[in-house]
């Protein structure tokens, strides 16, 4: 049976944001052997609730807005872009219900730093750095990123012994400091960029990229490998017992 992914609108207000990078998570899904669910955003939370009944994971896609940085308890600075506070609700809702019931979570770039923010972590409001971290979407290679030994993000590479990859770059914010559980497993070697998190936790899938593996899933086996592990965590879940559940996250 076909696994349902549930996917937020990546914003609330910008249609032509969304029409331009929707199709290409659903696409990459679609390829991967799973049936995207659109989650719109102006959607009552009850009726969001029954649609995650009957989704097994949930993919976090990019925005063109930024994380409300009260939310990690900094003052905005004038860098800092708006928050999408839609995009903010719908994002809490799926990230209760995946760590309630440990469904797999694949979060990238704006999904990412909310998946971190929402657990107690903390971003960069604005990179100041060496390395240019948002080239443009036509450029596919950007910079390299450096991948950490044993995570589940170096199981995922064509060659065991290739841990540093050439990736897309489209964000001017990053993760800080992790949030609680979350591992460090990829960095931009140049300047320390935290470019990848994952759940401390063997039996709940959860990674966070900072680049964008849709945009690449034709051309990168490790893009393709990314989607390709997420959808089959969720072929995998099942809903965890009461017991299990009441003392997990």
């Amino acid at each position: 049976m076909t696994v349902t992914i549930a996917i937020p609108e990546p914003t609330g207000s910008d249609a032509a944001y969304n029409a331009r990078s929707l199709p290409l998570y659903l696409a990459a899904l679609e390829a991967a052997g799973a049936s995207p669910m659109v989650v719109p955003l102006n959607g009552a939370q009850d009726r969001v609730a029954k649609m995650l009944a009957g989704v097994q994971g949930i993919l976090l896609p990019g925005s063109g807005f930024d994380v409300e940085p009260e939310r990690y308890g900094e003052a905005r600075i004038p860098e800092c872009g708006p928050a999408d506070a839609a995009r903010t609700a719908v994002d809490e809702l799926l990230l209760q219900e995946a760590f309630n019931l440990r469904k797999p979570v694949l979060a990238i770039c704006h999904g990412a730093q909310s998946l971190n923010v929402w657990c107690n972590g903390s971003l960069i409001q604005d990179l100041k750095t060496g390395v240019n971290h948002r080239p443009g979407r036509e450029v596919m290679e950007a910079h390299p990123v450096r991948i950490a030994q044993t995570s589940r993000l170096s199981r995922l590479l064509p060659l065991a012994e290739q841990l540093e990859v050439q990736v897309n770059s489209s964000h001017h914010q990053a993760i800080r400091v992790p949030g609680d559980r979350l591992l460090v497993s990829a960095v931009s070697p140049q300047d320390g960029v935290i470019e990848a998190v994952e759940l401390d936790a063997a039996d709940h899938f959860v990674l966070a990229v900072q680049w964008h593996p849709e945009r690449t899933y034709a051309q990168s086996a490790v893009s393709r490998a990314i989607f390709a592990d997420f959808v089959q965590a969720a072929e995998a879940w099942q809903a965890p017992r009461i017991e299990d559940s009441v003392a997990g996250w």
